[in-house]
């Protein structure tokens, strides 16, 4: 079968060895969206390390697991969304307000929705994780 989002494919592996009690996982392929992604969750807390392993083809990633990620998932299609949407957005995601980031593609950047409010930019929503 052929990938039809490997965000997606990422996510999902990491959601499935985090509910069966793995400590790492390894996800592959790599991408560029798929790092800045993880590097959004390890600034949260909600996994630890991660490496990127090049193996002349497309590359892999072993993320080391902490036990604190719920659920993680993407939003397909990337819908664009404005500041004054984020609460829309995070009462249909999210569990509360307080708790859990949706990660957004915006001209600064991938973020959180927390980081484009502070910089006051709409985007792209890539996902979420909680």
């Amino acid at each position: 079968m052929v990938r039809m989002s490997v965000l997606a494919d990422a996510l999902k592996t990491m959601s499935n060895a985090e509910k069966r009690g793995k400590r790492q996982v390894l996800i592959r392929p790599c991408s560029k969206v798929i790092i800045k992604f993880l590097k959004c969750m390890q600034q949260h807390g909600y996994i630890g390390e991660f490496e990127v392993v090049d193996d002349h083809r497309s590359g892999k990633i072993v993320v080391e697991l902490t036990g604190r990620l719920n659920k993680c998932g993407v939003i397909s299609p990337r819908f664009d969304i404005t500041v004054k949407e984020y609460e829309k957005w995070i009462g249909n995601l999210l569990p509360s307000r307080q708790f859990g980031h949706m990660v957004l593609t915006t001209p600064f950047g991938i973020m959180t929705h927390e980081e484009a409010r502070r910089k006051h930019t709409g985007g792209k929503i890539l996902g979420f994780f909680y």
